[in-house]
């Protein structure tokens, strides 16, 4: 920056007095240190700015690296956990097998390992839905003299059996208007 000291600035005074003249001068040095005064808020508003947007691309920097490793980890995690199932099927395969065999070596045609081997995906979701609407029916199933004493319901009524209950008597619908 421009390097003033003090005897610079009296001789910038001296000539501002002579060129400028005693009646102005307050004025134009009030303006001078308000444009002065914008001048350093612009330049403070530039630096922040700046600084913002170097911190705004550290941050977008860092977002991308842990994107990357998060997405390395997933491929990672996937890798291991086909590998996995993989091994799990192979020595499930194997036991299978084994078992198979050595019933098939005691002289029976069908054996219950055959038949879970040759179970379908869709029967064992079949049976596993029946199970749990079984284990509900049985847990959740309140008793018959529970339900007489408080008044609950003990069997299923139809809805044209209920409104029949309920139809006042001695009223018929024989036709409509």
């Amino acid at each position: 920056m421009i390097d003033l000291g003090l005897t610079k600035l009296a001789v910038i005074g001296v000539i501002a007095l002579v060129v400028i003249g005693p009646e102005k001068l307050p004025k134009v040095a009030r303006m001078a240190g308000t444009l002065y005064g914008r001048a350093q808020r612009y330049l403070n508003d530039v630096k922040s700015e700046v600084t913002r947007e170097i911190e705004l691309e550290e941050l977008r920097n860092l977002q991308k690296e842990v994107q990357d490793a998060a997405q390395a980890m997933k491929t990672d995690v996937e890798n291991s956990i086909s590998q996995n199932v993989a091994e799990v099927e192979g020595a499930f395969r194997e036991a299978s097998d084994d078992l198979l065999s050595s019933v098939t070596d005691s002289g029976s045609s069908y054996t219950a390992a055959a038949a879970f081997n040759s179970a379908t995906t869709d029967d064992l979701a079949r049976k596993a839905r029946e199970f749990r609407r079984k284990k509900l029916v049985r847990n959740s199933a309140i008793p018959n003299w529970y339900k007489q004493r408080h008044g609950g319901k003990t069997h299923v009524t139809s809805g044209a059996a209920r409104v029949a209950r309920f139809r006042p008597r001695g009223t018929t619908n024989s036709s409509f208007y």
